[in-house]
């Protein structure tokens, strides 16, 4: 039995506080799972302040980072926002932890980017931080990354054992710790250059996809059917002539523009023809939970009405 539809909203900032809460009500009204975030030093909110505000401009609607750079926070600190985040929205974030990607953000901070192993690897050791700090009891930790001495996690999350985790990704290593120790897995392109161009464009297709979700199958076990696999939708567009529109876009993104139509990280048709395209991508892949970006809310709507909760 396939998970049933969700679909969320990504947007990183708005002109002022009554468009950031405007956007989280529409989100919700909608009937969008979730509003979530990116986290970057670029100009975008500060994630945890951003999607405290819309979770308090809302009753429903469900928070998340998409996810939270590791790197960029001690894990004994996360824990704290994390579980204070789901306390105030009662019960309604959705952690989405990373290991880092983004080369500028690096740079630009003077932050060091290790190779992807090591990142990896310390993001495997913050998410046992995490996970003891939500539990009760004082907490001791002595890894290669990180150190923690009889420290008690506070506040405890509401959502019990924790709030839902979601780590996502495109290369191996990070899928298949993620289908170890998330709920929620993403799929999304290989970002292993540090920026998103053409370059990442045919790692997309459902070719690698259906490979990258194998990764996931076999790494996650017997715990397979109870991940939920959630896909980043770079492109959503509401057209009569789709055709056309991959003919003139896919070029750009180094796919042909068959490949285009057919990658789980695009959608563009009528909306019979996304809402058709979208459970044959559930039906072969899984895929249930859909990421859009801010600028399609409106084109998208009428295809939520209709799968959400489906």
């Amino acid at each position: 039995m396939p998970n049933p539809f969700r679909f969320g909203v990504q947007c990183g900032h708005a002109d002022d506080a009554a468009a950031w809460t405007e956007l989280a009500r529409k989100a919700e009204d909608l009937g969008f799972s979730t509003l979530t975030m990116g986290d970057h030093l670029d100009a975008q909110f500060a994630p945890t302040v951003g999607l405290t505000a819309a979770a308090a401009a809302t009753t429903s609607l469900r928070v998340g980072a998409l996810t939270y750079a590791n790197d960029y926070r001690h894990p004994v600190v996360l824990a704290k926002e994390a579980a204070t985040l789901d306390v105030l929205s009662g019960g309604r974030l959705e952690l989405g932890v990373g290991a880092g990607w983004m080369t500028t953000d690096y740079e630009q901070a003077g932050i060091a980017l290790d190779r992807p192993g090591v990142r990896i690897a310390r993001l495997a050791e913050a998410l046992t931080v995490l996970r003891a700090l939500f539990a009760d009891g004082p907490v001791d930790v002595d890894g290669d990354h990180y150190t923690v001495r009889g420290l008690e996690g506070t506040p405890k999350p509401v959502q019990r054992p924790h709030p839902p985790i979601l780590i996502g990704g495109g290369g191996r290593r990070i899928l298949e710790l993620a289908a170890r120790e998330a709920d929620i897995v993403g799929i999304n392109f290989n970002l292993h250059g540090g920026r998103i161009d053409a370059s990442v464009g045919p790692d997309g297709t459902a070719e690698h996809t259906a490979e990258k979700i194998g990764w996931v199958r076999a790494a996650a076990g017997d715990r397979f059917d109870a991940l939920e696999l959630q896909v980043r939708i770079h492109l959503a567009v509401v057209t009569d002539d789709r055709q056309a529109l991959a003919e003139q876009l896919a070029p750009a993104f180094g796919l042909t523009p068959e490949a285009a139509l057919a990658s789980p990280h695009s959608l563009a048709g009528t909306v019979d023809q996304i809402v058709d395209d979208l459970v044959e991508q559930r039906d072969r892949f899984g895929i249930s939970y859909i990421g859009i970006s801010a600028d399609s809310i409106d084109a998208m709507a009428p295809v939520v009405a209709r799968l959400a909760g489906t």
